[in-house]
């Protein structure tokens, strides 16, 4: 996957078919933090990796952090 081709964290998992809870769930965060993920608002790194880590585990495959588009990460 090119750069062009990463993902924002709302299409990554849209394309899974997850809610957003079922994103916060999987990460093991609040809804609130996902949501303020997805929103471009200012998430931690910890907060960041536990995302990645999920979507990783639904795609089976790895996503790193620096791969998902629009992530504001402290």
């Amino acid at each position: 996957m090119t750069s062009q081709e990463y993902l924002t964290l709302r299409e990554y998992r849209i394309r899974l078919g997850w809610s957003i809870n079922k994103l916060a769930i999987e990460a093991g965060i609040v809804r609130q933090a996902a949501a303020n993920a997805e929103a471009g608002q200012a998430i931690r790194a910890d907060t960041a990796k536990a995302l990645a880590d999920a979507l990783s585990r639904g795609y089976g495959r790895e996503i790193d952090v620096l791969h998902i588009k629009g992530l504001n990460i402290l």
